[in-house]
């Protein structure tokens, strides 16, 4: 039987009538029209399906909309404000940190989670931060540039 579940999705309270059961990435997808957040392996191993949950990156794929009722949920597309990039975005582009793109949204999630809680994470600390997520493309150290890209750019931005 479903109830429903109430969520608060890119600063947005939306009421979903799904069961509740059912993978909050579903219902992302194909509820709420959110398709930056992908599928990829439905098994908590590649990082593909992350969002954040009440600001901590959480695996979409295997969350139930129950289980997120009542939190703050930010997809990819919820990290830019106004119509204008994230810094982390922008330094994606910058950087060409993506070839076929697939991993990135997860990615980026993960990456403004860290510079939320360290503006100025060191290399290590970014590779940790994203050690959950596969790319097949090899563009890590890009990805890692655009991360220390945006830290800066954020930290110039705060000063």
């Amino acid at each position: 039987m479903s109830k429903g579940c109430d969520l608060v999705v890119n600063g947005r309270s939306v009421h979903v009538d799904a069961d509740e059961a059912t993978p909050l990435l579903a219902v992302l997808r194909d509820e709420l029209n959110l398709r930056g957040t992908r599928f990829g392996c439905g098994t908590e191993q590649c990082g593909t399906c992350m969002v954040l949950i009440d600001g901590v990156p959480d695996f979409a794929c295997t969350r139930t909309v129950e289980s997120a009722a009542g939190k703050s949920v930010t997809t990819i597309e919820g990290l830019a404000c106004n119509g204008a990039l994230h810094p982390l975005q922008q330094a994606f582009l910058d950087e060409q940190a993506g070839q076929c793109g697939y991993c990135l949204s997860g990615i980026l999630i993960s990456a403004a989670a860290l510079l939320e809680r360290n503006k100025r994470p060191s290399r290590a600390e970014i590779v940790e931060a994203l050690d959950k997520h596969l790319c097949r493309c090899g563009m890590h150290n890009r990805v890692i540039r655009a991360v220390q890209r945006a830290s800066a750019a954020m930290a110039g931005a705060a000063a």
